[in-house]
């Protein structure tokens, strides 16, 4: 095999391989990166059996051929060479040689044939959305993601194509994240629920692109997401999501507008004096403002104003605020909406778009 491939392409297509290599496998042939090289591209695939990425990049193949090499030490080598083109050739012995202006690289590498074939999407069921749809869904979602590993369901994003739509929830228990895409035709005979697990979520928010189409396969137990030059497959979280309508208050007894960014920095700097003990900011709803109040009697206390067009009983109310910010951070409008019930109810935030955000309140001293 033979080939010439830019720096900046070579770098890249690894970059995003090496996302599904663990280093701690014990397959040593599960650390390499397969490269296959014909017609003008390189194919790079990576894998830990449960998640595959596979990527391709433009090259000049003088041979065309294919070969593994080892992908986390190939991926720094190729970062930290010139940008300059990288010729690279490999013998019958799976050795490849790298040349980049005045150096040569000699690695060590291992037979295709030892390398596991990807899972078979044949006859899978088949989504076709705007990549800028789902990875702003996942932006809006992904935050909240449970990190507990006990519960397993929760480690990853729901997805639910049904009607018209596709529905993407996050719950870490505590607080819950809901998204809509809007506007897809999906038969009642394709309409499918499953549950996408934190590792490829991550990796195909890198994946996707801010236009363009991205196609989703599913199968009894696998995900195929295509993304342009970039397919993850990735093995779904098993088990049933909870039910996370039931979650969603739907009385509201107030609701007020405020700035997103405005709130998002209140809190901040009223956090700054927390501890991690004692992480948690009091919003205090009254006529025509919002105070915003942290105490932490070994450190000190904080107080911010907001004015805004408020009208309704006076409600105070606490939370964590990193995750009272998070969907702040994310969110790309200008005005988010708060919604209460009372003091000891969940708030809820949303925006002028299908999106909400749950979030329980904390029982702190007034």
């Amino acid at each position: 095999m033979k080939f010439t491939i830019s720096q900046e392409a070579f770098a890249e297509g690894l970059q995003n391989a090496v996302s599904a290599v663990n280093s701690r496998s014990t397959l040593p042939i599960l650390t390499n990166v397969l490269i296959q090289a014909s017609d003008g591209e390189l194919i790079l695939t990576a894998t830990d059996l449960d998640f595959t990425v596979r990527t391709k990049a433009e090259a000049k193949v003088g041979k065309a051929g294919s070969t593994t090499l080892p992908a986390r030490r190939l991926s720094t080598l190729v970062k930290d060479l010139p940008k300059t083109e990288i010729e690279v050739e490999v013998d019958g012995k799976s050795m490849a040689t790298l040349k980049s202006g005045a150096g040569v690289y000699k690695i060590f590498g291992m037979p295709e044939a030892e390398f596991p074939g990807l899972p078979a999407f044949e006859g899978a069921v088949e989504f076709k959305l705007k990549a800028s749809d789902l990875k702003d869904g996942l932006r809006k979602t992904h935050y909240a993601i449970s990190l507990d590993e006990t519960r397993y369901v929760l480690n990853g994003i729901f997805f639910s194509f049904k009607g018209d739509k596709l529905t993407l929830v996050a719950t870490d228990g505590r607080r819950l994240a809901l998204a809509e895409v809007n506007d897809l035709e999906i038969p009642p005979s394709q309409e499918r629920e499953f549950i996408v697990r934190t590792k490829a979520v991550t990796e195909l928010m890198r994946a996707l692109k801010d236009d363009g189409e991205v196609t989703v396969r599913i199968s009894q137990n696998m995900v195929q997401f295509d993304c342009g030059p970039t397919t993850l497959i990735s093995k779904l979280v098993e088990g049933n999501y909870p039910n996370y309508v039931q979650v969603i208050p739907t009385k509201v007894n107030e609701r007020v507008t405020v700035e997103r960014e405005t709130l998002l920095n209140a809190v901040r700097r009223v956090s700054l004096l927390n501890t991690e003990k004692t992480a948690s900011v009091r919003l205090n709803f009254t006529k025509g403002k919002i105070e915003i109040t942290s105490n932490t009697p070994e450190v000190g206390e904080a107080r911010e104003e907001m004015a805004v067009s408020y009208k309704g009983k006076d409600i105070s109310i606490a939370f964590n605020p990193e995750f009272l910010m998070a969907p702040l951070r994310y969110l790309g409008e200008d005005e988010v909406h708060f919604e209460l019930i009372d003091d000891i109810s969940p708030g809820v935030l949303k925006i002028n778009a299908p999106f909400v955000y749950v979030l329980m309140p904390m029982r702190v001293g007034a």
